[in-house]
């Protein structure tokens, strides 16, 4: 096996760029897919049943089956159900919030369940309303716990956003291939983007880890 990491060195700022690509996606989606997913948990924890069927059939669905497949509905399936064709980069974040929005709603949820309920039943016979009780004394115990869980869902999102390649998004994984085709040799520049998905990882996994740091430090 003859391998030349040194004739892809050029191509490798071209490769980087695919990381502003891929960030952009995945921020995106993760915001989008938090809001989300606090809405759905809300639902699922809610007394009114037909919200709770309707967060818990639309998990079932979004987890049940592959995110890839979601993509492809989205953007392939646009031009018969919209009338018009989703742009790839539209068409990726509507999957990953859509997606992402699935599971974190189970792990606010999990979240919200661990609250001791007596907090709850406090504040309701002190007369906060509802609303006010879950954003202000819910929420922020419920988000501090899950921490971790939603910093591996993050993490989990950065992975999975490399199959935006199979609808033409000019991610890394897309543009290593592209350098691979252009010297017929994808070997190298494919090992290249996992490097790059390493760190990425890597680095939003420390990041996590000093947030969670100061936190504790902050109680």
């Amino acid at each position: 096996m003859d391998l030349d990491f040194m004739q892809f060195i050029p191509s490798l700022p071209y490769i980087l760029k695919g990381i502003l690509v891929t960030l952009k996606i995945v921020v995106i989606a993760a915001v989008l897919g938090f809001v989300f997913g606090i809405i759905l948990s809300l639902f699922k924890i809610s007394k009114v049943k037909i919200l709770g069927w309707f967060a818990d059939f639309y998990t079932s669905i979004f987890r049940g089956t592959p995110l890839v497949l979601q993509l492809m509905i989205i953007y392939f399936g646009s031009p018969q159900i919209f009338g018009f064709q989703v742009e790839p980069y539209t068409a990726a974040i509507l999957s990953f919030s859509l997606n992402s929005g699935a599971y974190i709603s189970e792990i606010i949820r999990a979240g919200i369940m661990a609250i001791d309920k007596g907090q709850q039943e406090a504040a309701m016979a002190l007369g906060v309303p509802y609303g006010k009780m879950m954003w202000d004394l819910i929420l922020p115990q419920a988000l501090k716990n899950i921490l971790p869980a939603l910093m591996n869902e993050f993490i989990s999102l950065t992975k999975e956003s490399a199959i935006v390649t199979t609808i033409g998004v000019m991610d890394i994984m897309r543009r290593a291939y592209q350098v691979g085709a252009q010297y017929y040799s994808y070997f190298e520049p494919l090992i290249l983007a996992g490097i790059i998905y390493y760190l990425m990882v890597i680095t939003l996994t420390l990041l996590g880890k000093a947030v969670e740091r100061r936190m504790r430090r902050s109680d």
